[in-house]
């Protein structure tokens, strides 16, 4: 229980530190940050459920104002900006990334865990930020749709990234990828 708790803690840290590389804003609103990777991350180290908690605890530092994300920004303005979709739709992704990697150990982690990334981490990521960016911008669904497809290449390298650091780590310390080492337990 104790270890569940500490890794949740330090995967919303690292989201938060990933938030210290610098973010570009697209003319639309919505910034690209590195913070996408990290849950990634949550979701192919933690698993579905640590993953999604991880995230989970980050958008409630957030939400009471700590400026955890990139360029300095918290506080509830943030989940009626355009970028409320993809936030709302991070502990989605953690979780649906998570799943993926507990779920399919026939092939290679790295294999896995990237597309396991890309599925939720980018997949399921674009339809909550689409559909935040159609309410909050008045824009149609296709519309906002192509806005989006400005993040495909760097969400692309970030689900690689992904994928790479996870099977690093299970390669260094098996029993720190707790998406494999035991889904189960929460």
């Amino acid at each position: 229980m104790e270890k569940n708790v500490v890794m949740i803690a330090l995967f919303a840290a690292l989201i938060a530190v990933l938030g210290l590389i610098p973010k570009i804003t697209l003319a639309f609103g919505v910034p690209i940050t590195a913070q996408s990777m990290g849950v990634m991350l949550c979701g192919t180290v933690l698993g579905s459920r640590r993953g999604a908690l991880s995230v989970l605890l980050f958008l409630l530092l957030v939400a009471i104002g700590l400026p955890l994300l990139s360029g300095g920004r918290g506080g509830l303005g943030l989940f009626v900006s355009p970028s409320a979709g993809f936030l709302i739709g991070w502990p989605v992704a953690a979780f649906v990334t998570g799943l993926i990697v507990e779920k399919w150990r026939a092939a290679p982690l790295t294999l896995v865990a990237g597309i396991a990334a890309v599925i939720g981490g980018i997949l399921v990521m674009y339809v909550f930020g689409i559909v935040g960016l159609s309410i909050t911008l008045d824009k149609t669904l296709a519309e906002s749709a192509a806005l989006v497809t400005a993040f495909i290449p760097g969400d692309v390298l970030k689900a690689a990234i992904a994928g790479m650091l996870t099977a690093a780590l299970a390669k260094a310390r098996p029993a720190s990828v707790l998406s494999r080492a035991n889904a189960d337990a929460v």
